[in-house]
């Protein structure tokens, strides 16, 4: 038989059970939205972390406490005492690496007059105003004389001051953190959400001050810092290791208390994760695909019981074992890309009604993004569950004898 006409004759089988069709391939469309919308949205976390470490700058460097994590048992080594004083003194002397930011985190929150507000207070010098691309809108920065000399000020971010201030003048006034007066001399401009924190919500200190009296420690958090260019990124990364290993006396690579991270490498990390937690979330969708398999292999089986006398018909004006096979694969194949087709559709539309509700949810532009090879593995799969599952009862329904199929009730 050609094989326009076995398509045919499938097709005109599907049509005559509509709802049966439609309940068999509900498990395939499941899966395939699933897998559309977790590859979508890991697609557009992939997209929002990449333009967030761009907008921070290629050539930016931290230098993290501690030894670097390879594993969550590795996790306290976020709170080291590693990096101190002498150790950001000694990495001014390096020429390509500028802008050095120590930081100190505060927790808890900010007060003024019964207000309370809990935003991000930060421990830095001034240039972490450029370093975080902050304006200010009113007053000034604190100034590198007020950090050496551990000023009690505060430059705080635009809803601190809405929260605090209300539509009263913020600048000249004190607040309190952690039962201690700051005098606000500036407030930043709003911007928003970034990928490490809301800028909206942060109120900086100078790092001198919050270590003295805020905080009661002698080692920061992190150091941030900027290479002179791109083409030294690397000649700076290695610069900063022997620095710091001269001055904790490693000589052990091995043995480091502390470790670097560049941009590129931070976004090769965040690929990684973001990859592993798409195919894992996707292996569980796809389960769904298994069990609309076996549906489907079920159902067929129970189609060619039922239309046992259509089959012997058929062979009884000349089908051959082949025709009826080939009927039957084409019926589930059909049944199952209709199906791939549909979780396609219904998962881009999902995946752009979740980009507009993170996008909401976290004040950030979530990107809708929907992957090419989404869509082609949809089909690819669909199809390829009908073909593996449809071959039994195919199978099944070309062994019947024309004779014992024509005497069937």
């Amino acid at each position: 038989m050609p094989l326009k006409y076995t398509f045919k004759t499938a097709l005109e089988g599907l049509r005559t059970n509509k709802s049966r069709s439609l309940l068999t391939i509900l498990g395939i469309v499941i899966g395939i939205t699933s897998v559309t919308l977790i590859m979508s949205i890991s697609q557009g976390a992939n997209d929002l972390i990449l333009g967030e470490f761009e907008t921070f700058g290629s050539k930016i460097i931290s230098i993290e406490p501690g030894r670097e994590p390879t594993g969550p048992s590795d996790f306290s080594a976020l709170f080291s005492d590693s990096l101190k004083q002498k150790d950001l003194d000694a990495l001014r002397n390096i020429p390509t690496y500028t802008n050095i930011v120590p930081e100190v985190v505060v927790p808890g929150s900010v007060s003024f007059e019964g207000e309370t507000f809990t935003g991000i207070t930060l421990g830095a010098n001034e240039i972490a105003a450029d370093i975080f691309d902050l304006e200010v809108e009113e007053g000034d920065l604190f100034t590198d004389s007020d950090v050496r000399s551990r000023a009690s000020v505060v430059v705080i971010g635009s809803d601190v001051k809405e929260e605090l201030f209300g539509l009263s003048d913020a600048v000249g006034n004190n607040i309190k953190i952690k039962d201690r007066n700051f005098r606000v001399v500036g407030v930043f401009k709003k911007k928003g959400n970034s990928l490490f924190f809301n800028t909206d919500e942060l109120v900086l200190v100078p790092y001198t001050t919050a270590m003295q009296y805020l905080l009661g420690q002698n080692y920061f958090n992190e150091i941030i810092g900027e290479a002179t260019s791109e083409d030294v990124i690397d000649e700076t990364v290695f610069d900063i290791e022997a620095t710091l290993r001269v001055a904790h006396n490693i000589d052990d690579p091995e043995k480091d208390d502390f470790y670097v991270v560049t941009q590129e490498g931070a976004a090769e990390t965040v690929g990684l994760i973001t990859g592993i937690m798409a195919a894992l979330l996707a292996s569980v969708a796809a389960i769904s695909l298994v069990v609309g398999g076996i549906g489907i292999m079920n159902i067929m089986l129970v189609s060619v019981t039922e239309r046992t006398r259509e089959i012997g018909l058929r062979k009884a004006l000349g089908a051959t074992n082949r025709d009826i096979q080939n009927q039957f694969i084409a019926e589930a194949v059909g049944l199952t890309v209709a199906g791939g087709f549909i979780g396609v559709v219904l998962g881009t539309l999902l995946s752009f009604i979740a980009s507009i509700g993170l996008t909401s949810a976290i004040g950030a532009d979530w990107p809708f993004s929907l992957p090419f090879s989404a869509a082609v593995l949809g089909f690819v799969v669909s199809a390829s569950v009908g073909l593996i599952f449809g071959i039994y009862p195919a199978r099944q329904a070309a062994k019947k004898s024309p004779i014992e199929a024509l005497r069937y009730e």
